[in-house]
C-alpha cells in the first residue's frame, strides 16, 4: 500500500484517491454491514489502521459525485480487506448528538478542534487513501467506538 503524497493536486476530480473506481469511498449502512468489531491498532507502517487518522475523499451526502479530500477517523477493518471510517470535521457541532468532540489535533493543520461524526459510516479501501495523517489517542478513539457501538449494537 503507498499514500500519495500529502501535497497531492490534481484539475480532475475523478483523479484524486478514493474519489471513483473499485477504490472510491462510499458511504455504508451500518445496520447492513454485518457483524463489526472494533479495534485500536494503529501502526506507523504506512498502511491505514484502526486508531488512525487518514485523509480520503468523501463523497457529499447528496451523492451527486461531488465531494472532498477531508480526514476519517478508522473503526474496524472488515474481513474484506476494506476499513470502515466516520467523517471529521472542523465545523462545531457542540450541541449536535450525532457527533463526538475530538479536540484538536496534528491531523488539521490549523489546529482547529475537530468532531467526528456518527451518522455517516464510510466504506474505505487502503489503495483510497491519501496519506496517515497520525494516531489518535486511546481515549479519543474509545470516545468515538464506545458511541458508535452503543448506536448500531457493534461490539
Amino acid at each position: 500500500m503507498t499514500f500519495h503524497d500529502s501535497a497531492y493536486r490534481s484539475d480532475n476530480p475523478f483523479d484524486v484517491p478514493g474519489s471513483s473506481g473499485p477504490t472510491a469511498t462510499v458511504q455504508a449502512d451500518p445496520a447492513e454491514v454485518g457483524s463489526v468489531r472494533t479495534s485500536y491498532a494503529p501502526d506507523r507502517d504506512g498502511d491505514p489502521d484502526p486508531g488512525e487518522i487518514v485523509w480520503t475523499w468523501v463523497p457529499f451526502e447528496e451523492n451527486d459525485g461531488r465531494g472532498k479530500d477531508r480526514p476519517v477517523l478508522v473503526v474496524a477493518r472488515e474481513e474484506a480487506g476494506t476499513l470502515l471510517a466516520v467523517q471529521l470535521s472542523s465545523k462545531q457541532h457542540d450541541r449536535d448528538h450525532e457527533w463526538v468532540s475530538l479536540g484538536a489535533g496534528p491531523w488539521d493543520s490549523s489546529g482547529r478542534p475537530s468532531w467526528a461524526d456518527l451518522d455517516r459510516v464510510l466504506r474505505v479501501h487502503e489503495d483510497g487513501m491519501r496519506r496517515e495523517a497520525c494516531a489518535l489517542d486511546l481515549e479519543r478513539f474509545d470516545r468515538v467506538v464506545g458511541r458508535l457501538r452503543e448506536r448500531y449494537g457493534w461490539s
